[in-house]
C-alpha cells in the first residue's frame, strides 16, 4: 500500500516564506512611464517622465546608449546625492522620482535612455526610452526670405514704373496745354 507523506507544516512555512520573499523582490521595483518613444528637434528640451515606485531609498542611475557609444548620465539617490557627469551637468535636470530632463538637444543625443532603479536590498530593474531628435530643416524660410525678396524688388519695379509714367502723362498734358494757346494772340489794352 503506497503512503504519501503530506508536507510538515515546517516545510510549508518555508515554501510560502520563499515564495513571498521572491513576490516581494520581483514587485519592489516599478517603474512606470506614459511615453517610451520621444521625437524632438535641435535645440528644443526633453522631458523623461517616469515614477518609481519601490521599498526604502532607491538608487536612481540614467544611461546614454547609441551605436557607437554608451556613457553613464548621472546616478542619485533622493535627498542624498547626485553625480551628473561632466558631459552633461549644464544640460541635465533630475527629479527625485526619477525622471530627468536634457535641454539643449543635439543632433547626438539621439539614442536609447535607460533608467536603472536599484534598492538598498540589491535588487533592480530597468527601463528604456528611445529619443528622435530631428534636425531644424530651414528650407522653408530660406524660401520664405527669396520670395519675400522677389516680391519687394517687383513692386519696386512697378513703383518706378508709375512714376515715368506719370511724369510722362504732366509732359503730354503740359504739350496740348501749350499746343492749345494761340501763337499770335494779341491782346488789346483798353483805356479805362
Amino acid at each position: 500500500m503506497w503512503h504519501f507523506r503530506l508536507w510538515d507544516v515546517q516545510d510549508v512555512a518555508v515554501f510560502l516564506s520563499i515564495a513571498l520573499y521572491m513576490c516581494h523582490l520581483a514587485g519592489a521595483i516599478s517603474i512606470h512611464s506614459p511615453q517610451k518613444s520621444l521625437t524632438r528637434s535641435v535645440q528644443e528640451d526633453v522631458f523623461f517622465s517616469v515614477d518609481i515606485t519601490c521599498d526604502g531609498i532607491p538608487t536612481i542611475q540614467w544611461t546614454f546608449m547609441s551605436g557607437a557609444v554608451s556613457r553613464t548620465i548621472g546616478t542619485w539617490q533622493p535627498g542624498l546625492y547626485t553625480n551628473i557627469t561632466v558631459d552633461y551637468s549644464s544640460r541635465v535636470q533630475h527629479y527625485n522620482n526619477g525622471s530627468m530632463g536634457l535641454s539643449d538637444l543635439r543632433l547626438a543625443d539621439a539614442g536609447y535612455y535607460q533608467v536603472t532603479v536599484t534598492e538598498t536590498a540589491g535588487s533592480s530593474k530597468d527601463a528604456g526610452f528611445v529619443l528622435k531628435v530631428n534636425e531644424v530643416l530651414y528650407e522653408d524660410l530660406q524660401y520664405l526670405s527669396v520670395s519675400a525678396l522677389a516680391l519687394a524688388c517687383l513692386t519696386g519695379l512697378l513703383m518706378l514704373v508709375m512714376w515715368l509714367l506719370d511724369k510722362v502723362y504732366r509732359k503730354i498734358v503740359a504739350w496740348k496745354r501749350r499746343k492749345e494757346m494761340p501763337e499770335n494772340d494779341a491782346t488789346e489794352l483798353q483805356p479805362l
